[in-house]
């Protein structure tokens, strides 16, 4: 069976597609879901000066708020209605992660399967609403108390203003979520990640072009040119690699007999992949290094004190703020696998169902095992993670590069691509496997008549 799966995974070719016409409606729905989106980036938040705010954000730029445009896919540099973006979403998801993992109710609640998985969700999405809500109410505040070389941000300030951006800017997030859900559901990927990775992904033709046209005005040299794009491609080439990169435990099933007949003996494998964490060890690690740089444009601190030294100390490319940034990535690496990723629990279920790692004792000693074997692999991904991070930060340092050709991006734009390109090849051989049976049905049929 599995050599058959394995022929019709090397047989799975792009032509199949014009067949599989439940597969393009899927990619039909994504690509149509995904430009409503897009457009929703560009629809603005009622009463702003949108001059004034443009001249705002070009001032404060270079903080937290680069990297939250970066994943609004610009939609807070021009203040829409997506503006916050899917990241209450993600941050409600975090959150739950790590309260399952602390507090004893949720995660009883989360081992009753599907119906506890519901629930789990449904808790999410309130927790989205609530978060969204104190953002949203916290950029209102924000842009009626700013200014910029315009004039005023928001011309007639007041509770009616406050409440409007709100309920527009939740509304917003609540419908990328609905959104996201669909494209899951009705879809390819996931939805959540796709949308991020349409935010990106948009934002680098105009990025490319900048790039261009600075070589093209003499700042660039050919060279200079030749080096961003040779590293970027090289750093995409790197995360695909070391996305794929797992270590697979064996795991053996004792044979048993029922009546006469003899079930199990099988083997198969736990894969514990290099990059657990995923992509959340640099947005936490940049999140956090960010957020004073921030804090201190939008006081209106530069220069003054011990601001100034934090500005400078904390700037890209500075050795500060680079030793900084590559220590919480490890340091988060390392406490979201080890949030994710339970070896009691997964010891405990081999136990259950009658598998054990050879050569090691079912119970505490394959917990111990599994976690010596993650952790261990997990300084090879924090290793991976921090370079893959670190040297799009030493070009954005030295060549001014947006935020979008940033280790993070790549990560997701990368694990975003693969996991859609592994879904869309599964309804492939799925197709395949439809067609084979169909054969198969036909033959038969053609030789009883015979």
């Amino acid at each position: 069976m599995s050599s058959a799966i394995e022929q019709l995974a090397k047989n799975a070719n792009w032509g199949a597609l014009s067949k599989a016409t439940e597969l393009k409606q899927r990619i039909v729905f994504v690509l149509g879901a995904l430009l409503v989106y897009r457009l929703g980036t560009y629809i603005p938040v009622p009463g702003i000066d949108p001059i004034a705010w443009g001249s705002f954000f070009e001032k404060s730029g270079g903080g937290i708020l680069d990297m939250f445009n970066m994943f609004a896919g610009g939609a807070l540099q021009r203040m829409t209605i997506f503006t916050l973006g899917i990241l209450p979403y993600i941050s409600a998801s975090i959150i739950m992660q790590l309260a399952t993992a602390m507090f004893p109710t949720l995660e009883a609640i989360k081992k009753e399967g599907e119906a506890g998985r519901m629930k789990i969700n449904q808790y999410t999405r309130y927790l989205t609403v609530l978060l969204a809500t104190v953002q949203a109410w916290g950029v209102a505040v924000g842009m009626e108390n700013a200014t910029s070389s315009m004039g005023p941000i928001v011309p007639d300030p007041g509770l009616f203003f406050r409440i409007s951006v709100v309920i527009t800017l939740v509304g917003g997030t609540v419908f990328l979520m609905w959104l996201g859900e669909q494209i899951t559901a009705r879809g390819i990927g996931n939805g959540i990640s796709l949308i991020i990775f349409s935010g990106i992904v948009a934002e680098w033709p105009a990025n490319i072009a900048f790039i261009l046209e600075l070589g093209r005005q003499g700042q660039f040299s050919f060279l200079d040119i030749l080096v961003i794009f040779g590293i970027i491609i090289a750093a995409i080439m790197f995360v695909v690699f070391m996305e794929r990169a797992q270590r697979r435990v064996v795991v053996q099933y004792p044979k048993r007999q029922v009546g006469n007949k003899m079930y199990g003996g099988d083997s198969n494998h736990i894969p514990l992949k290099l990059n657990t964490s995923g992509v959340i060890p640099p947005i936490f690690a940049s999140s956090l290094l960010l957020l004073p740089l921030t804090l201190v444009g939008l006081g209106g601190f530069e220069g003054q004190g011990i601001f100034s030294d934090i500005t400078r100390y904390l700037a890209h490319g500075q050795p500060v703020y680079m030793i900084l940034y590559g220590t919480l990535i490890a340091f988060f690496a390392f406490f979201y696998t080890a949030i994710v990723f339970n070896p009691a629990e997964n010891a405990e279920n081999l136990r259950k169902y009658g598998g054990f790692i050879p050569g090691i004792r079912p119970g505490k000693h394959t917990a111990d095992y599994l976690d010596y074997v993650l952790t261990r692999i997990t300084v090879l991904g924090a290793a991976y993670l921090v370079i893959i991070c670190l040297i799009p930060e030493f070009l954005m340092a030295q060549y001014g590069l947006p935020p979008s050709f940033g280790g993070t991006s790549i990560l997701i734009v990368v694990s975003v691509t693969m996991d859609t390109v592994a879904q869309i090849h599964s309804h492939l051989i799925a197709h395949q496997y439809e067609g084979l049976i169909k054969k198969a049905k036909l033959g038969g049929k053609g030789k009883r008549r015979s």
